[in-house]
């Protein structure tokens, strides 16, 4: 069976969402590599910029499986699955700002 049309489309807007996010999640591991060496330690940096490039893999890596996985679950009328990697990204990215904010503040 078909599903709702508005549901369909949510399902594409949060599947591009993810891809948003995966982008911006790159964007900041390159923009971390990039901070000049005398502002973070330069282990830190890259160990930063590597836990963002990686959640961004793993975005993007995860929002057609995820987009797939939804859809089937419309159509069948079942249960939604539940975001398996959300406590991953947000505990991922908030490590990585508290991190930062500690660097920021120590080389001020």
């Amino acid at each position: 069976m078909e599903p709702d049309p508005r549901f369909t489309l949510a399902n594409e807007r949060t599947f591009l969402t993810w891809l948003s996010t995966a982008l911006a999640l790159s964007a900041g591991g390159v923009a971390m590599a990039a901070v000049p060496s005398d502002v973070f330690v330069p282990w830190i940096r890259t160990g930063l910029a590597v836990i963002l490039v990686t959640l961004s893999a793993l975005a993007a890596g995860m929002a057609y499986p995820r987009w797939r996985n939804i859809q089937r679950a419309l159509r069948e009328q079942a249960p939604l699955p539940p975001p398996a990697l959300a406590a991953v990204f947000g505990y991922g990215v908030a490590a990585v700002a508290i991190i930062a904010l500690v660097l920021v503040i120590l080389s001020a």
